[in-house]
Protein backbone atom coordinates (compact mmCIF):
# COMPACT_ATOMS: atom_id res chain seq x y z
CA UNK A 1 0.00 0.00 0.00
CA UNK A 2 1.43 3.07 -1.39
CA UNK A 3 1.58 6.30 1.32
CA UNK A 4 -0.11 9.39 -0.40
CA UNK A 5 1.31 12.50 1.42
CA UNK A 6 -0.66 15.48 1.25
CA UNK A 7 0.79 19.01 -0.17
CA UNK A 8 0.07 21.57 2.27
CA UNK A 9 0.38 25.42 0.61
CA UNK A 10 2.59 27.78 2.69
CA UNK A 11 1.07 29.79 5.52
CA UNK A 12 1.64 33.42 5.52
CA UNK A 13 4.11 32.81 9.24
CA UNK A 14 6.08 30.70 6.59
CA UNK A 15 6.73 33.15 3.73
CA UNK A 16 7.23 36.04 6.42
CA UNK A 17 9.89 33.53 8.01
CA UNK A 18 11.45 33.20 4.37
CA UNK A 19 11.40 36.65 3.56
CA UNK A 20 12.69 37.52 6.89
CA UNK A 21 15.84 34.35 6.35
CA UNK A 22 16.13 36.45 2.84
CA UNK A 23 17.06 39.69 4.53
CA UNK A 24 19.41 38.44 6.69
CA UNK A 25 21.49 36.88 4.20
CA UNK A 26 21.30 40.02 1.89
CA UNK A 27 22.01 41.97 5.14
CA UNK A 28 25.32 39.37 5.44
CA UNK A 29 26.34 39.55 2.03
CA UNK A 30 26.21 43.15 1.89
CA UNK A 31 28.30 43.36 5.41
CA UNK A 32 30.55 41.13 3.73
CA UNK A 33 32.83 43.81 2.14
CA UNK A 34 31.82 46.49 4.81
CA UNK A 35 32.67 50.34 3.80
CA UNK A 36 35.21 49.41 1.30
CA UNK A 37 33.15 48.81 -1.48
CA UNK A 38 31.69 52.70 -1.24
CA UNK A 39 35.57 54.20 -0.89
CA UNK A 40 37.18 55.21 -4.36
CA UNK A 41 40.31 53.37 -5.86
CA UNK A 42 43.35 54.93 -4.64
CA UNK A 43 45.09 56.65 -7.37
CA UNK A 44 47.63 59.84 -8.18
CA UNK A 45 44.81 61.82 -8.89
CA UNK A 46 42.71 61.32 -6.03
CA UNK A 47 45.97 61.79 -3.48
CA UNK A 48 46.62 65.06 -5.25
CA UNK A 49 42.74 66.11 -4.46
CA UNK A 50 42.83 65.15 -0.98
CA UNK A 51 46.29 66.72 -0.75
CA UNK A 52 45.18 69.95 -1.77
CA UNK A 53 41.73 69.75 -0.35
CA UNK A 54 43.49 69.38 3.29
CA UNK A 55 46.15 71.74 2.69
CA UNK A 56 43.28 74.57 2.26
CA UNK A 57 41.02 73.37 5.21
CA UNK A 58 44.44 73.02 7.53
CA UNK A 59 45.25 76.87 6.34
CA UNK A 60 41.42 78.10 7.29
CA UNK A 61 41.09 76.32 10.44
CA UNK A 62 44.54 76.75 11.96
CA UNK A 63 45.44 79.71 9.93
CA UNK A 64 43.53 82.04 11.83
CA UNK A 65 44.83 81.17 15.11
CA UNK A 66 48.21 82.06 13.90
CA UNK A 67 47.80 85.40 12.21
CA UNK A 68 46.88 88.97 13.69
CA UNK A 69 43.47 90.42 13.11
CA UNK A 70 42.86 90.97 9.77
CA UNK A 71 41.14 94.66 10.39
CA UNK A 72 44.01 96.67 11.86
CA UNK A 73 44.54 99.65 9.90
CA UNK A 74 47.90 100.54 9.54
CA UNK A 75 50.00 103.52 7.77
CA UNK A 76 51.83 100.88 5.04
CA UNK A 77 49.45 101.01 2.48
CA UNK A 78 49.70 98.78 -0.66
CA UNK A 79 53.21 97.17 0.20
CA UNK A 80 54.28 94.35 -1.51
CA UNK A 81 55.39 91.15 0.37
CA UNK A 82 57.92 91.33 3.22
CA UNK A 83 59.10 90.06 6.04
CA UNK A 84 56.64 92.32 8.30
CA UNK A 85 54.02 91.29 6.20
CA UNK A 86 54.68 88.09 4.26
CA UNK A 87 52.17 88.69 1.61
CA UNK A 88 51.83 92.61 1.54
CA UNK A 89 48.98 94.92 2.83
CA UNK A 90 46.16 96.29 1.27
CA UNK A 91 45.12 100.08 0.49
CA UNK A 92 44.45 100.91 3.92
CA UNK A 93 47.42 98.55 5.60
CA UNK A 94 45.95 95.55 6.73
CA UNK A 95 47.72 92.19 6.47
CA UNK A 96 46.11 90.35 3.01
CA UNK A 97 47.90 86.98 4.95
CA UNK A 98 45.57 87.60 7.75
CA UNK A 99 42.88 88.26 5.87
CA UNK A 100 43.25 85.23 3.24
CA UNK A 101 43.61 83.34 6.63
CA UNK A 102 40.13 84.29 7.86
CA UNK A 103 38.55 84.36 4.37
CA UNK A 104 39.53 81.19 3.82
CA UNK A 105 37.82 79.65 7.01
CA UNK A 106 34.51 82.29 5.96
CA UNK A 107 34.26 80.10 2.34
CA UNK A 108 34.95 76.85 3.77
CA UNK A 109 32.20 77.45 6.47
CA UNK A 110 29.69 78.55 3.50
CA UNK A 111 30.86 75.59 1.38
CA UNK A 112 29.80 73.27 4.20
CA UNK A 113 26.71 74.66 5.22
CA UNK A 114 25.45 74.47 1.86
CA UNK A 115 26.48 70.87 1.09
CA UNK A 116 24.57 69.83 4.15
CA UNK A 117 21.72 71.56 3.36
CA UNK A 118 21.84 70.94 -0.49
CA UNK A 119 22.53 67.17 0.11
CA UNK A 120 19.53 66.98 2.71
CA UNK A 121 17.10 68.62 0.18
CA UNK A 122 17.77 66.68 -2.50
CA UNK A 123 17.72 63.19 -0.59
CA UNK A 124 14.49 64.26 0.94
CA UNK A 125 12.63 64.79 -1.99
CA UNK A 126 14.33 62.58 -4.15
CA UNK A 127 14.33 59.27 -2.11
CA UNK A 128 11.50 59.43 0.00
CA UNK A 129 9.30 60.50 -3.42
CA UNK A 130 10.66 57.75 -5.23
CA UNK A 131 10.08 55.14 -2.57
CA UNK A 132 6.37 56.14 -1.74
CA UNK A 133 5.35 56.79 -5.00
CA UNK A 134 1.62 58.14 -6.50
CA UNK A 135 0.87 61.37 -5.39
CA UNK A 136 3.76 62.08 -3.36
CA UNK A 137 6.47 61.00 -5.93
CA UNK A 138 4.35 63.25 -8.72
CA UNK A 139 4.27 66.15 -6.46
CA UNK A 140 8.19 66.05 -5.35
CA UNK A 141 9.11 65.75 -8.94
CA UNK A 142 6.94 68.45 -10.53
CA UNK A 143 8.48 70.78 -7.49
CA UNK A 144 11.97 69.55 -8.23
CA UNK A 145 11.31 70.53 -11.96
CA UNK A 146 9.99 73.86 -11.08
CA UNK A 147 13.50 74.61 -9.51
CA UNK A 148 15.28 72.83 -11.93
CA UNK A 149 13.68 75.01 -15.08
CA UNK A 150 14.51 78.32 -12.94
CA UNK A 151 17.83 79.79 -13.49
CA UNK A 152 19.89 79.36 -10.59
CA UNK A 153 22.56 82.58 -10.91
CA UNK A 154 19.87 84.99 -11.49
CA UNK A 155 17.60 84.18 -9.01
CA UNK A 156 20.32 84.01 -6.38
CA UNK A 157 21.15 87.71 -7.50
CA UNK A 158 17.49 88.85 -7.28
CA UNK A 159 17.17 86.93 -3.73
CA UNK A 160 20.15 88.45 -2.61
CA UNK A 161 19.15 91.30 -3.75
CA UNK A 162 15.93 91.74 -2.12
CA UNK A 163 17.14 91.02 1.15
CA UNK A 164 18.39 94.17 3.12
CA UNK A 165 22.06 94.43 3.60
CA UNK A 166 22.21 94.22 7.81
CA UNK A 167 20.15 91.24 6.82
CA UNK A 168 22.43 89.33 4.39
CA UNK A 169 24.72 87.16 6.48
CA UNK A 170 26.56 84.00 6.41
CA UNK A 171 23.49 81.97 6.86
CA UNK A 172 20.87 83.66 4.89
CA UNK A 173 23.67 83.62 1.63
CA UNK A 174 24.13 79.73 1.98
CA UNK A 175 20.27 79.51 2.60
CA UNK A 176 19.65 81.46 -0.87
CA UNK A 177 22.37 79.14 -2.57
CA UNK A 178 20.91 75.76 -1.17
CA UNK A 179 17.88 76.39 -2.01
CA UNK A 180 18.83 76.95 -5.86
CA UNK A 181 20.94 74.21 -6.41
CA UNK A 182 19.48 70.98 -4.84
CA UNK A 183 17.06 70.37 -7.64
CA UNK A 184 19.31 68.43 -10.08
CA UNK A 185 20.64 66.50 -6.94
CA UNK A 186 16.87 65.06 -6.22
CA UNK A 187 16.56 63.99 -10.03
CA UNK A 188 19.53 61.58 -9.35
CA UNK A 189 18.63 60.36 -6.85
CA UNK A 190 15.06 59.98 -7.45
CA UNK A 191 16.10 57.69 -10.97
CA UNK A 192 18.68 55.38 -8.38
CA UNK A 193 15.92 55.27 -6.03
CA UNK A 194 13.42 53.87 -8.28
CA UNK A 195 15.88 51.24 -9.59
CA UNK A 196 16.88 50.53 -6.04
CA UNK A 197 13.30 49.95 -4.87
CA UNK A 198 12.39 46.88 -6.95
CA UNK A 199 15.55 44.69 -6.14
CA UNK A 200 15.06 41.82 -4.15
CA UNK A 201 16.26 42.36 -0.70
CA UNK A 202 13.74 45.69 -0.44
CA UNK A 203 11.02 43.21 -1.46
CA UNK A 204 11.70 41.36 0.96
CA UNK A 205 11.65 43.90 3.35
CA UNK A 206 8.82 44.75 3.10
CA UNK A 207 7.32 41.39 2.91
CA UNK A 208 8.85 41.27 5.99
CA UNK A 209 6.76 44.06 7.90
CA UNK A 210 9.70 46.75 7.97
CA UNK A 211 8.46 50.09 8.74
CA UNK A 212 8.65 52.48 5.37
CA UNK A 213 11.32 54.53 7.26
CA UNK A 214 13.79 51.41 8.06
CA UNK A 215 13.67 50.04 4.71
CA UNK A 216 15.01 53.51 3.43
CA UNK A 217 17.32 53.99 6.11
CA UNK A 218 19.21 50.14 6.23
CA UNK A 219 18.10 48.77 2.79
CA UNK A 220 18.21 51.95 0.33
CA UNK A 221 20.48 54.85 1.77
CA UNK A 222 23.78 52.65 2.18
CA UNK A 223 23.32 52.10 -1.73
CA UNK A 224 23.17 55.49 -2.32
CA UNK A 225 25.92 56.91 -0.21
CA UNK A 226 28.56 57.32 -3.75
CA UNK A 227 25.78 59.18 -5.05
CA UNK A 228 25.38 61.52 -1.80
CA UNK A 229 29.07 61.47 -1.31
CA UNK A 230 29.41 62.82 -5.08
CA UNK A 231 26.64 65.61 -4.68
CA UNK A 232 28.14 67.02 -1.34
CA UNK A 233 31.25 67.06 -3.21
CA UNK A 234 29.85 69.27 -6.16
CA UNK A 235 27.33 71.18 -4.02
CA UNK A 236 30.73 72.51 -2.08
CA UNK A 237 32.36 73.38 -5.18
CA UNK A 238 29.55 75.47 -6.78
CA UNK A 239 28.66 77.12 -3.33
CA UNK A 240 32.08 78.31 -3.39
CA UNK A 241 32.17 79.50 -6.42
CA UNK A 242 28.44 80.99 -6.13
CA UNK A 243 29.30 82.65 -3.32
CA UNK A 244 32.32 83.93 -4.74
CA UNK A 245 30.47 85.50 -7.93
CA UNK A 246 28.18 87.42 -5.33
CA UNK A 247 30.31 88.79 -3.19
CA UNK A 248 32.30 89.80 -5.79
CA UNK A 249 29.37 91.65 -7.22
CA UNK A 250 28.45 93.44 -3.78
CA UNK A 251 25.71 90.82 -2.74
CA UNK A 252 27.61 88.74 -0.34
CA UNK A 253 27.57 88.25 3.90
CA UNK A 254 27.97 92.35 5.28
CA UNK A 255 28.94 90.32 8.14
CA UNK A 256 31.90 87.72 7.48
CA UNK A 257 35.48 87.54 5.73
CA UNK A 258 35.59 85.01 2.56
CA UNK A 259 37.71 84.50 -0.39
CA UNK A 260 34.95 86.77 -3.04
CA UNK A 261 34.66 89.95 -0.62
CA UNK A 262 38.61 90.20 -0.58
CA UNK A 263 38.08 89.89 -4.70
CA UNK A 264 35.78 92.51 -3.84
CA UNK A 265 37.48 95.11 -1.75
CA UNK A 266 40.45 94.07 -3.75
CA UNK A 267 38.44 95.40 -7.00
CA UNK A 268 37.36 98.35 -5.53
CA UNK A 269 41.08 99.34 -4.58
CA UNK A 270 42.29 99.32 -8.05
CA UNK A 271 44.28 96.12 -7.03
CA UNK A 272 44.89 95.36 -10.47
CA UNK A 273 45.52 98.91 -11.87
CA UNK A 274 48.17 99.78 -9.33
CA UNK A 275 49.67 96.56 -9.86
CA UNK A 276 49.18 94.80 -6.14
CA UNK A 277 48.86 91.11 -7.26
CA UNK A 278 49.43 90.21 -3.92
CA UNK A 279 45.97 91.56 -2.84
CA UNK A 280 43.99 89.48 -5.57
CA UNK A 281 46.01 86.66 -6.66
CA UNK A 282 45.87 84.72 -3.61
CA UNK A 283 42.38 84.59 -2.62
CA UNK A 284 42.07 83.76 -6.61
CA UNK A 285 44.42 80.56 -6.41
CA UNK A 286 43.18 79.47 -3.32
CA UNK A 287 39.63 79.12 -4.81
CA UNK A 288 41.04 77.50 -7.80
CA UNK A 289 43.03 74.99 -5.67
CA UNK A 290 40.23 74.47 -3.65
CA UNK A 291 37.62 73.78 -6.66
CA UNK A 292 40.48 71.52 -8.54
CA UNK A 293 40.79 69.14 -5.64
CA UNK A 294 37.75 68.99 -4.79
CA UNK A 295 36.44 68.27 -8.05
CA UNK A 296 39.78 65.76 -8.06
CA UNK A 297 38.24 63.99 -5.75
CA UNK A 298 34.91 64.16 -7.15
CA UNK A 299 36.13 62.15 -9.95
CA UNK A 300 37.61 59.37 -8.32
CA UNK A 301 33.94 59.30 -6.16
CA UNK A 302 32.51 58.84 -10.10
CA UNK A 303 34.04 55.78 -10.28
CA UNK A 304 32.26 53.74 -7.56
CA UNK A 305 28.90 55.49 -9.04
CA UNK A 306 29.75 54.30 -12.73
CA UNK A 307 31.25 51.02 -12.68
CA UNK A 308 32.00 51.13 -16.20
CA UNK A 309 34.88 53.48 -15.20
CA UNK A 310 35.93 51.26 -12.73
CA UNK A 311 35.95 48.22 -15.05
CA UNK A 312 38.11 50.13 -17.66
CA UNK A 313 40.91 50.95 -14.97
CA UNK A 314 41.06 47.44 -13.99
CA UNK A 315 41.71 46.39 -17.24
CA UNK A 316 44.19 48.67 -17.54
CA UNK A 317 46.14 47.91 -14.59
CA UNK A 318 45.73 43.61 -16.15
CA UNK A 319 47.10 44.96 -19.65
CA UNK A 320 50.26 47.05 -17.72
CA UNK A 321 50.84 44.04 -15.61
CA UNK A 322 50.56 41.24 -18.72
CA UNK A 323 53.77 44.04 -20.41
CA UNK A 324 55.78 43.76 -17.48
CA UNK A 325 55.36 39.62 -17.33
CA UNK A 326 56.14 39.63 -20.72
CA UNK A 327 58.79 41.56 -20.26
CA UNK A 328 60.25 39.33 -17.60
CA UNK A 329 59.74 36.68 -19.50
CA UNK A 330 57.07 35.11 -17.08
CA UNK A 331 53.24 34.23 -17.50
CA UNK A 332 50.66 36.79 -16.46
CA UNK A 333 48.46 36.24 -13.77
CA UNK A 334 45.36 37.41 -15.60
CA UNK A 335 42.52 38.83 -12.89
CA UNK A 336 39.00 37.79 -13.10
CA UNK A 337 37.38 40.86 -15.13
CA UNK A 338 34.98 42.75 -12.85
CA UNK A 339 31.02 42.41 -14.32
CA UNK A 340 29.50 45.57 -15.82
CA UNK A 341 26.12 46.54 -13.54
CA UNK A 342 24.26 49.65 -13.90
CA UNK A 343 23.99 52.08 -11.32
CA UNK A 344 25.24 51.22 -7.34
CA UNK A 345 26.22 48.02 -6.73
CA UNK A 346 25.02 46.38 -3.87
Amino acid sequence: MTNIQQETEPTIGALVEEADSTTSIATRRASKGGIRRFLPTLTPWLVAGIVLVLGVVLFGVIGPLLVGDPTTIRDSGLQGPSAANLLGTTQTGQDVLAQLAFATRGSLQIGLIVGLLATVLSAFFGILGAYLGGIMDEAFSLFSNVFLVIPGLPLVIVISGLVPREARGLWTIAVVLAITSWAGSARVLRAQTMSIRNRDYVSAARVAGERPWRVIAVEILPNLLPVLASQFVFAVIAAILGEAGLSFLGLGASNSSTLGTMLFYAQNGFALANGAWWWFVPPGLLIALLGMGLSLVNFSIDEVINPRLANVRAQRRRDRRAKRAARSGGSPRVAPAAHDTKGVAR
